[in-house]
């Protein structure tokens, strides 16, 4: 250094020797055998680091487990084959409501009580088809005398073969007039039962009767009204013994599941409950704005805890096969990945990324990142996810 005085010098020597001793004494430190050190994904813990004692260390085992799992969204319904509407037979007065919502009914129960002209018109079409057959039956008695007596004169040549072949006519209309007025009876008849009236009496109330046996869902009549569109429901009848729910699967994931196959149920309304059912159908066309099938799955609910409308989620594995299985301890998350460390010898572990199945208690799948028979940090890992 020009035009600096020689003591000056000295002093920066003695500075610069300083600096040197103190970087070199940091550098030993820090790489004393207490610390883990990281070389091309692997970590070296020193045999006398207090980490090395806090680290557990397993044999990765294999089983038979599913390489994958459908977990999809999912809505408890009403299966449609269990859902009937009560309707009104023909036009008429209410006169009495006999079943309330909420109420569990049979099948064939009365539930409205109506009165109805058409109820009257239907006794006076019965008797007039009655009589109209007795009617129809004597005179095809005399038409059949009517023909024997043509007969036995056209044999003793007493009358024209035109008059025998005449009487054989009328008997032949009186025939066909007979079987015109059984049917119509029968038809008569027919709707009496129907409307579960008798022959006998006017001014009979028509029941309206449960279409199945369930319970009442709606109710969408009051005693007094006068109803003349049969096709609007008075209630509505469901039976919950078994329901149907509804879930949409992800079209990638539509592969692993099948008619028939059993799948799991889990419901916001009982956590840690699972509940088990079959798939009963699945959509033939995917839903082109989401991109999921529509899968049906039947539940049996003999105690009615499952209720329409309920929110949950379907699960369903796939083919079991024999994999690799990791603890859950095993597993830490870094850099957005999951994360196993496999030991290499001792005090050395090599970090590696793992491609997760599905999930059994307290272990799961390792589809891809170790092999059975390798041995992985199970407890204490999270020591060395960021060294």
């Amino acid at each position: 250094m020009r035009g600096m005085s020689a003591p000056w010098a000295a002093l920066l020597a003695l500075a610069f020797a300083a600096c040197g001793d103190a970087s070199s004494s940091v550098t030993k430190a820090s790489s004393g055998p207490s610390a883990p050190q990281l070389e091309a994904g692997m970590v070296t813990i020193a045999p006398d680091s207090p980490q090395l004692a806090q680290i557990r260390v397993a044999t990765v085992e294999v089983a038979d487990a599913p390489d994958e799992e459908l977990v999809a969204p999912a809505r408890v319904g009403i299966d449609p084959g269990r859902l009937s509407k009560a309707l009104l037979p023909v036009p008429g007065r209410i006169e009495v409501v006999m079943a309330r919502l909420g109420d569990q009914v049979d099948r064939g129960q009365p539930l409205v009580a109506l009165a109805s002209p058409d109820a009257d018109g239907a006794v006076g079409a019965y008797r007039q088809a009655e009589a109209t057959e007795r009617q129809a039956s004597a005179a095809l008695a005399k038409a059949e005398a009517d023909q024997q007596r043509a007969r036995e004169l056209r044999e003793h040549g007493a009358i024209a073969q035109k008059d025998l072949l005449a009487s054989e006519n009328d008997r032949a209309q009186a025939q066909g007039a007979l079987e015109t007025a059984r049917a119509a009876h029968e038809l008569a008849r027919r709707k009496l039962e129907l409307l579960g009236l008798h022959p006998t009496a006017f001014r009979q109330q028509v029941m309206v009767r449960a279409p199945i046996s369930g319970k009442v869902l709606e109710v969408s009549v009051a005693p007094g009204e006068y109803r003349n569109d049969t096709s609007a429901p008075l209630m509505t009848i469901a039976d919950l013994s078994h329901v149907w729910v509804s879930a949409d699967v992800s079209e990638p994931a539509i592969g692993v599941i099948r008619v028939g196959d059993p799948v799991g149920l889990t419901l916001v309304a009982f956590p840690g409950q699972t509940f088990t059912g079959r798939v009963t159908r699945i959509a033939d066309v995917v839903d082109p704005q989401t991109r999921t099938v529509k899968v049906h799955v039947e539940l049996p609910n003999p105690d009615g805890r499952l209720r329409p409308d309920m929110f949950g989620a379907i699960r369903h594995a796939g083919p079991r096969h024999r994999v690799a299985m990791l603890q859950l301890g095993a597993l830490v998350q870094q850099y957005g990945q999951t994360v196993a460390f496999v030991e290499r010898g001792p005090g050395r572990f090599e970090r590696r990324s793992v491609v997760l199945g599905t999930r059994e208690g307290d272990r799961v799948a390792a589809v891809k990142g170790v092999q059975a028979g390798e041995r992985v940090i199970v407890d204490g890992a999270i020591l060395l996810k960021d060294r």
